[in-house]
């Protein structure tokens, strides 16, 4: 059965940090690609950063530069280290993994605010 959980949103300061973790489950996580989204009330669910199961990693251009995407294959997990965060960024942050498209997990709320 495969499940994604989203941890480590919260409330931040503009300029702050975050580092975001996705816990798989179900899946042979170490050959798979595994993409962050994000989606803001109203917005369409927004693709942020991707690393393949080789490490090789990809931003969107409005993370590019403050974000970065890791894996730790011998748990299961991805993380998202948010830097340099901003008001445009608040949203709910999703993983996904490539070869399972159709699993989500609940996510986790990510607030840049003053």
């Amino acid at each position: 059965q495969v499940q994604l959980v989203e941890t480590g949103g919260g409330l931040v300061q503009p300029g702050g940090s975050l580092r975001l973790s996705c816990a798989a489950s179900g899946i042979i996580f170490r050959l798979s690609a595994v993409n962050w989204y994000r989606q803001a009330p109203g917005n369409q669910r927004e693709l942020v950063a991707t690393i393949t199961r080789g490490g090789t990693t990809n931003y969107a251009d409005a993370v590019k530069g403050r974000f970065t995407i890791s894996r730790d294959n011998a748990k299961n997990t991805v993380y998202l280290q948010m830097n340099n965060l901003k008001p445009e960024d608040t949203a709910v942050y999703y993983c996904n993994v490539g070869a399972y498209t159709a699993y989500w997990g609940q996510g986790t709320q990510v607030t840049v605010s003053s």
